[in-house]
């Protein structure tokens, strides 16, 4: 049985600065339809919802967010509120903060959800 080689980690180069990591991730925003309010789950995690607001998911990916909301729809490692009540993107409350580097939308992702929850929007994360 042959065995694969080890990879060896290459040092850093001396005085070198080190590589910034690449802005390819993504913040969505994706509208729910109203039904999605009947749901004890989503009620309870919205206390303070203002009548006539949005409902939304907030969600973060590594894929472009049409591509993934497609996903979603289709069931693929989707979120159970957009496959069942998803309408649409909503990318005036996205698109001015895409690219973001991992991290940043990592944290953008949980910002974002808390400021549309403060602003009345009903709001479900993963």
């Amino acid at each position: 049985m042959a065995t694969r080689p080890r990879r060896i980690a290459r040092a850093a180069t001396p005085g070198a600065t080190p590589r910034k990591p690449r802005a390819r991730h993504y913040v969505y925003v994706v509208e729910l339809d109203d039904r999605v309010w009947n749901n004890g789950r989503f009620r309870r995690a919205n206390p303070d919802y203002q009548l006539g607001k949005p409902f939304v998911y907030v969600g973060m990916t590594g894929l472009d967010p049409d591509i993934r909301f497609d996903k979603h729809k289709a069931g693929i490692q989707a979120n159970s509120f957009v496959q069942e009540y998803g309408l649409h993107l909503l990318p005036a409350l996205y698109e001015r903060y895409n690219p973001l580097t991992y991290e940043d939308a990592r944290l953008l992702e949980v910002d974002l959800g808390i400021a549309l929850r403060k602003a009345g929007y009903g709001v479900w994360q993963a």
